[in-house]
């Protein structure tokens, strides 16, 4: 990876900033899809098998999944999130509320991501806050 600079949102952005990075993690988090036909077969969104595979060797590479045999097949490969991988659990929530929130999301999978929200920081409040003022911008909730 050719970072362009070493700001953290920018070094994430370069890492999983494409939806399907995005939504491969969203499929071993929320669906535990954790072989390569699952994550192919089941995608909402018809992943094609030569961009799976290129993120899910991005996204071992970066240390965010492993890949180990699965000794059930031999021909089969597991997929299972590392503690990093698991600490994008607050990221995607995050992105899933806001989501079911602002978007016409179909309610039932727009759940999982309700179940997860939480209360915002006070930091990140009153940052929103000024952005409204600052923006001239009307609260929409």
């Amino acid at each position: 990876m050719n970072d362009r600079s070493d700001c953290p949102i920018n070094l994430a952005v370069e890492l999983f900033g494409d939806r399907w990075t995005l939504l491969i993690l969203r499929d071993l988090i929320f669906a535990d899809r954790r072989h390569f036909r699952e994550l192919l077969r089941e995608s909402d969104e018809r992943i094609t098998s030569s961009i799976l595979a290129d993120r899910l060797d991005r996204l071992v590479a970066a240390g965010i999944l492993t890949r180990e045999d699965d000794p059930t097949h031999l021909q089969k490969a597991v997929y299972t999130l590392t503690d990093k991988g698991v600490d994008l659990v607050p990221v995607l929530a995050t992105i899933g509320t806001w989501g079911a929130t602002h978007c016409a999301a179909d309610p039932a999978k727009a759940a999982p991501t309700r179940e997860l929200a939480y209360r915002l920081p006070e930091s990140w409040s009153r940052l929103m806050e000024s952005l409204r003022d600052s923006h001239g911008v009307l609260p929409s909730r």
